[in-house]
């Protein structure tokens, strides 16, 4: 089953070579795609391939993690961004016997807010809003006992005051899940896809598109599982490229004259590492961490301490219920509070 699992990460890379994946903003649409869709993910670093349980929300960014435990599953987040802009995710899965298959259906939004509408003096001439929706629907499948495939198609649509633009893309996803050594090894092809309509007649523009591997491992002595996710795996240099700034070395360190500094800053840029303690019966407490070397780059401010890049989080389960908060640290201006609720159905009916 390894073969199949090898074969499929070797086949993928060469047949999405040539896509470009561009990092820094304003490169492509509906970035909002890229956002997390639960505090759990937020806690996590902004991202959480690897893990295969019961939490539906998983689903919008791994299919392939889609299984018959998330039966009856509803989940709500909303991740109260930054300024007054409001971003969530809502979600939905279900078991299929016959078909012995998993399927979930979700919708991602993003509100902007209201904006002042103005002529081109500056007089106020009224008000608009500005928002973008995601609606997903996927299917995730046990090939063998270790390997699973999903797939995801979402429907975008996006709206700024009189511009307005849709889309569709695809995820697709495998898992090698090997239950003995608690060791999960996935590879995604995110957002494959096209806008249907432009914003302006002609002027088509590229989705955010990308290609992520990761690993993770529950230890066996300690009650502690930690991840690995290696974005852009179709695209190396994701570095921004700002003649009026000297890169640092990886992570902490401080020497722009170092031959190997935009290789190693380069390098750590594609990786998100996270952790997550579990304690108590079934996991019901839950102490999270994560670190995304990326957004620490691009978003840390020059010359002065900060914890950019870093999240952590909590969840727990109270009744019925599993209540879960992410806070991600974006900037020393402000940051991302995230709050999800969630149940499954079938815990109402026994």
């Amino acid at each position: 089953m390894k073969k199949y699992f090898t074969g499929f990460v070797i086949l993928s890379f060469f047949l999405f070579q040539n896509i470009q994946a561009q990092v820094t903003g304003g490169d492509n649409v509906f970035e909002f795609l890229n956002l997390s869709p639960s505090a759990r993910v937020t806690a996590l670093g902004g991202n959480l391939i690897t893990v295969r349980d019961d939490d539906v929300t998983l689903a919008f960014a791994n299919p392939s993690l889609l299984n018959p435990s998330m039966n009856g599953q509803i989940s709500f987040g909303n991740n109260f961004y930054l300024a007054d802009i409001n971003h969530g995710y809502v979600s939905y899965g279900h078991y299929a016997k016959k078909w012995d298959l998993t399927w979930h259906g979700g919708i991602q939004y993003i509100t902007y807010g209201d904006f002042q509408a103005t002529d081109e003096i500056g007089n106020i001439t009224g008000q608009f809003n500005a928002g973008e929706y995601a609606f997903t629907v996927g299917a995730g499948k046990e090939l063998y006992e270790r390997l699973s495939v999903g797939a995801n198609m979402k429907f975008i649509t996006s709206s700024f005051e009189s511009y307005n633009s849709t889309g569709i893309t695809a995820d697709l996803a495998a898992i090698f899940h090997d239950t003995a050594s608690q060791v999960n090894v996935t590879l995604v092809m995110k957002n494959i896809g096209t806008q249907l309509s432009s914003y302006t007649d002609g002027n088509s523009e590229p989705v955010p598109f990308e290609m992520q591997l990761g690993i993770s491992k529950r230890l066996k002595h300690l009650p502690f599982r930690f991840s690995v996710i290696y974005r852009y795996l179709d695209k190396w240099n994701i570095l921004y490229d700002d003649p009026n700034s000297e890169e640092d070395i990886f992570f902490f360190g401080d020497d722009p004259n170092a031959s190997d500094n935009n290789f190693m800053d380069n390098f750590s840029r594609h990786f998100i590492v996270n952790g997550e303690f579990l304690f108590g019966r079934k996991d019901n407490f839950r102490v999270r961490i994560g670190y995304n070397h990326l957004n620490r780059k691009e978003l840390a401010v020059r010359n002065l301490r900060s914890l950019a890049g870093f999240s952590f989080g909590v969840g727990m389960k109270i009744n019925r219920f599993r209540i879960d908060f992410g806070q991600g640290i974006t900037h020393l201006g402000s940051g991302q509070t995230h709050l999800s609720i969630s149940t499954n159905f079938k815990e109402f009916m026994k």
